[in-house]
């Protein structure tokens, strides 16, 4: 257990099932209305010795009515700062405004020491940090201080105005901006409700922005936003169900990610977004950390397996007369025929021209992008990797030929067995039928003619559309060619490009979305057609999972 973020937790109703203290940087506290939320994170704060550091934006813009004298809080640290700053005003009577005045008292001291030392370069203060994190919020907005004053250019319009007068969402967003800068180090930092007034397609990379900026601190959420609580990557979910007040106890359960989604798939009807649902965890997995950020505009939801994205996505479509919300899965390609892919494209499920998310990476137009970022040579790597990559592929393509044969022998298989036999007789002499039905070695040579053609073409895009074979994306060597240490790393690149909402994100996430012919519409049936195929849309049901 990483002992700095160790936090102990309160008592619980069954205490022996329960551990007493977690370690995690990212808490989310979930319940129903009532069922004592606020009061568990009260107690959380109390049992953190010093290092809790708590927020509420409902009050944060409001004379104090009591001031806190928590050691550490907004409160204490001006107080601290105007007795030992004779020139700092003391008049400030809102969160907001003191954390303002702390912001100008450090930035005039950064300024008067680096003249007093000679320094030609002032080192980065908190209000650097701020207008950093405010411009990558707010693209097109910025920061100036001007006689003392923050003002603010907005999108809005272009005279500057001051932190009173923004919008409720941006002047929460500012608040809480500037008052996790100030939180003390590896502090445990408490929000109650932390969407309020924040729009909720900025809420998720606020708190991205200030979980990045503070890396040292734990972030407890008390929120009932189910699309809130699940952009939390990495998030330890504390259930509360009830408060017992004569045993001060609570009834609480940790839960894991499987569960949690669970819990919130009945909350997805009151939603506001569609849902997208992948494969993956929300934990180790690339798929949630990459489509995140290509449909921002989605509720992204790991469900595990292909199988459960399918079904999933099917059933949660069918009910779309109930909820009014377009549903979308997406499913790795890995050995699917053409037709299994159009039939799971009608129903909804992207599925990639690739054959698993590893490839996205090494997709010509991704590989063009990031050496162009990168300052490196474009066509020179992707023709190195283009060469590595067909070579790999002749080398493993028998390998991949039976691979992609037992896939479909075992789809087949499950189509044809599936039918009513009057005996054990018949089930027998269906079985020993199946092979000269199935045609396995035929279906190995076609494909192995196939694969030697791809290899003969040089059909980079046509290979990377049928060879699973995970190491690739390291052995190819790309990461380092484009200057990176290692895969991981090259993945994490991409993933922090599309986080920055410039030209090259655009790009990226338009290369990415073609992959998946997201913003194509799906082929559809007329309505006779589809009554016609029903029967044997269900046998293709089973192929495709």
């Amino acid at each position: 257990m990483n002992m700095k973020n160790k936090i102990h937790l309160p008592p619980s109703v069954n205490p022996g099932s329960r551990p007493a203290s977690i370690s995690s940087n990212r808490i989310a506290i979930i319940g129903a209305n009532g069922a004592g939320k606020s009061r568990f994170m009260d107690e959380l704060a109390h049992l953190c010795e010093g290092r809790a550091y708590s927020l509420n934006a409902l009050s944060a813009f409001y004379p104090e009515l009591q001031e806190s004298t928590t050691k550490g809080s907004i409160d204490s640290q001006y107080r601290d700062a105007t007795r030992s700053r004779n020139y700092l005003r003391s008049d400030a009577v809102s969160e907001l405004d003191k954390l303002e005045y702390l912001l100008f008292a450090e930035e005039m001291e950064s300024l008067m020491r680096a003249k007093e030392q000679g320094n030609h370069r002032v080192p980065p203060t908190r209000l650097d940090t701020l207008r950093d994190i405010w411009a990558r919020l707010f693209p097109g907005s910025r920061v100036s201080s001007v006689s003392g004053q923050l003002l603010f250019s907005t999108l809005a319009g272009a005279d500057l105005i001051p932190s009173s007068r923004l919008s409720q969402g941006e002047k929460t967003a500012l608040y809480y901006i500037a008052a996790v800068l100030y939180a003390m180090h590896e502090a445990v930092v408490l929000i109650d409700s932390p969407g309020l007034f924040v729009h909720p397609g900025v809420a998720a990379t606020l708190w991205n922005l200030l979980e990045e900026a503070r890396p040292d601190c734990t972030f407890v959420y008390n929120s009932v936003d189910s699309d809130f609580v699940s952009s939390r990557a990495d998030c330890l979910c504390i259930w509360v169900r009830n408060y017992i007040s004569e045993d001060h106890a609570w009834d609480y359960e940790l839960l894991d990610r499987e569960r949690v989604e669970e819990s919130m798939m009945m909350e997805f009807a009151g939603g506001r977004r569609p849902v997208l649902f992948i494969e993956g965890d929300s934990t180790h997995s690339i798929d949630i950390r990459l489509y995140s950020l290509v449909f921002p505009d989605m509720s992204v939801r790991p469900l595990g397996s292909c199988s459960k994205v399918i079904e999933t996505t099917r059933s949660f479509n069918d009910l779309a007369s109930l909820h009014h919300l377009r549903s979308r899965g997406i499913v790795d390609r890995d050995r699917r025929t053409d037709q299994e892919v159009e039939y799971l494209r009608k129903k909804q499920i992207l599925v990639a021209d690739v054959a698993e998310i590893e490839n996205i990476f090494l997709l010509p137009g991704i590989i063009r992008i990031m050496a162009r970022h990168r300052g490196r040579d474009g066509s020179k790597i992707l023709g190195r990797v283009k060469r590595d990559i067909i070579k790999n592929f002749r080398k493993h393509s028998e390998e991949q030929a039976l691979q992609h044969v037992r896939h479909k022998i075992k789809r087949d298989v499950e189509c044809r067995i599936d039918s009513r036999f009057t005996c054990i007789t018949a089930l027998e002499v269906h079985l020993r039928g199946l092979e000269g039905k199935l045609q396995p070695r035929r279906h190995y040579n076609r494909l192995r003619e196939s694969f030697a053609a791809l290899v003969r073409d040089e059909d980079y895009e046509g290979i990377l559309k049928v060879f699973n074979h995970k190491p690739m994306l390291s052995e190819c060597g790309i990461a380092q060619m484009l200057g990176y240490k290692s895969r991981d790393e090259y993945v994490q690149g991409v993933i922090d490009m599309l986080k920055n909402r410039g030209k090259t994100s655009t790009e990226l996430r338009k290369k990415i979305r073609e992959c998946l012919h997201a913003d194509e519409q799906p082929p559809s049936e007329s309505p006779g057609k589809q009554e016609k195929n029903d029967a044997s849309n269900k046998r293709k049901e089973k192929s495709v999972y």
